[in-house]
C-alpha cells in the first residue's frame, strides 16, 4: 500500500496537507482542486484508508446551473420540486452548492467547483458546452441530455412511459389512441421538432399496429394555455371520430386539454380516456383528476448526485447516462385494468 509521503511526492503537496485530508481534518481548509488531486492520487495508488464515503462522496462543492425557463406555470412547479430535492441530496452528502444563471458565469468560477449539475428544459449551444467541459469537465444534466459525448445525464424513461401507457390503455380495450404534447429535443444539439414521447409513441405505434393517422398533435410549449389551443384543434379536427384514449405529454398540457374538452362538451373518462405524464400536484385538482405516470423527482435528484460524486471520485472519463423508471397513479381519467 502507498505511503503518505509518495502519494505527498506523486501530488505535488506537503505530507502535513495529505494527512489532512486523508484523515478528513474538518479544521483543515483547502482548495477543492487540491482535496480532489490529493484524493484521486490515493485511490489510484491503492492507498486503502481512505473513508469509504470520501471514495464516493469527494467533492464539497459544486455549481448548480439552473436552466429553467421562467413563467411556464406548472412547468416551473416541475423544476422547482426537482431543485429541492436536488438540494437536500447534496446537503445530506456534505456538499456546498452555489447557484448560476448562465453556462458563461459559470465557465468564469469553474475553478472553484468539482462539478456542476443541471435542471431545467432550456436549449443549449454546442459551442458552449464545449467550452464549459474544457474548464469544468465533470457534470450531469437532470431531464435532458444535451450533450452525451461530454457530460452525464439521468432522466426519466419517458420513452418506456409512452409503450407502458399504450399497453395499459390496450389492455382496458381501448384501439383509436390518440397524443397531444409539445416541442422538444431528442438528443444533444440536434433540435429535432419532436419531443422524446412524441417520438415513442410514434415508433411505438407502428411496431403495435395502431392507426394514429390525425391524432397525433405536438407543438408548442408545455404549458396549460398550448393545451389547451391543441385541445381545441383536436376537437375541431377529429369531429365525431374521437379516439378511444388520448395519452397527454404532461400535466400542463392535459389540463388544458381538459378545458378545452369541457368546453366542447367530451366527458373524460365517459367519451374518451386520458393519460398524462408528470403527476404533479394538479392531477388532484382537475376535473376529472388524471391518472399520471409519476417521475420520481427525489431519485433523479439522488442519481445525480451520486453520479457526479462516482465520476469524481474515480476520475470517470467514460460519460454515463442513467433512465429511471416511472409509475402510474391511477385516478379518474383513467382506471387500468384489474390485475
Amino acid at each position: 500500500m502507498a505511503t503518505i509521503r509518495e502519494i505527498a511526492e506523486k501530488a505535488g503537496f506537503s505530507q502535513a496537507s495529505v494527512s489532512r485530508i486523508l484523515n478528513d481534518d474538518p479544521s483543515f481548509s483547502v482548495k477543492e482542486a487540491t482535496r480532489q488531486k490529493i484524493l484521486s492520487t490515493s485511490i489510484e495508488m491503492g492507498y486503502e484508508n481512505v473513508p469509504r464515503y470520501q471514495r464516493v462522496t469527494i467533492p464539497q462543492d459544486i455549481a448548480l446551473l439552473n436552466n429553467s425557463i421562467h413563467d411556464k406555470g406548472l412547468q416551473d412547479a416541475y423544476f422547482d420540486e426537482l431543485e429541492v430535492s436536488l438540494r437536500r441530496h447534496v446537503k445530506d452528502e456534505r456538499m456546498r452548492v452555489t447557484e448560476y444563471n448562465d453556462v458563461k458565469s459559470l465557465m468564469k468560477d469553474a475553478s472553484k467547483y468539482a462539478g456542476f449539475i443541471s435542471i431545467g428544459p432550456a436549449p443549449f449551444k454546442r459551442n458552449m458546452l464545449k467550452r464549459l467541459h474544457a474548464v469544468l469537465p465533470h457534470g450531469v444534466f437532470i431531464d435532458i441530455n444535451p450533450a452525451p459525448s461530454l457530460f452525464d445525464s439521468v432522466q426519466p424513461d419517458l420513452e418506456q412511459t409512452i409503450l407502458d401507457a399504450l399497453d395499459e390503455l390496450m389492455d382496458a380495450g381501448n384501439k383509436r389512441i390518440g397524443f397531444i404534447g409539445g416541442f422538444g429535443n431528442i438528443m444533444g444539439d440536434h433540435e429535432y421538432s419532436e419531443d422524446p414521447r412524441a417520438f415513442a409513441f410514434r415508433n411505438w405505434t407502428v411496431r403495435l399496429g395502431l392507426d394514429v393517422d390525425g391524432l397525433v398533435f405536438d407543438e408548442g410549449p408545455f404549458t396549460v394555455e398550448n393545451g389547451r389551443a391543441l385541445g381545441e384543434r383536436f376537437v375541431a379536427e377529429c369531429g365525431d371520430r374521437l379516439p378511444d384514449a388520448l395519452i397527454v405529454a404532461a400535466d400542463p398540457i392535459a389540463v388544458g386539454v381538459l378545458q378545452a374538452f369541457a368546453a366542447a362538451g367530451i366527458l373524460v373518462p365517459r367519451d374518451m380516456r386520458l393519460v398524462s405524464i408528470n403527476n404533479q400536484e394538479i392531477a388532484n385538482y382537475t376535473s376529472p383528476t388524471l391518472s399520471s405516470y409519476d417521475i420520481n423527482k427525489d431519485e433523479l435528484a439522488k442519481a445525480a448526485v451520486f453520479m457526479l460524486s462516482e465520476a469524481i471520485s474515480m476520475g470517470r472519463s467514460v460519460n454515463q447516462h442513467m433512465r429511471i423508471s416511472t409509475k402510474l397513479v391511477a385516478r379518474d381519467s383513467f382506471t387500468p385494468k384489474a390485475r
